[in-house]
């Protein structure tokens, strides 16, 4: 089973954090909880997580958001009373 994410991002993205790099938005990684930074950051680090790791499933990590994002099927995900819905 994997480990339970961080509930709130602590700090930001980490590779961002180690170079001095800036990032847009962050994202979470739902299997490990690696955080990094979006797709529009300069360093997209969450995709690179994604693509090394193999962990495809990603959540925002941005305040008052709860959807998630799917690398490897390319799948926009939200939240429903039911569990999860594909809008894209």
């Amino acid at each position: 089973m994997p480990a339970e994410p961080p509930a709130e991002p602590a700090g930001g993205c980490a590779e961002c954090l180690a170079s001095g790099g800036a990032w847009v938005h962050l994202r979470a990684c739902l299997l490990c909880g690696h955080l990094g930074c979006c797709d529009s950051s300069p360093g997209r680090h969450a995709w690179a997580h994604a693509d090394t790791s193999g962990h495809a499933l990603a959540r925002s990590a941005e305040p008052g958001e709860s959807w998630a994002w799917c690398y490897a099927d390319e799948l926009f995900l939200v939240p429903d009373s039911g569990g999860v819905t594909d809008i894209g």
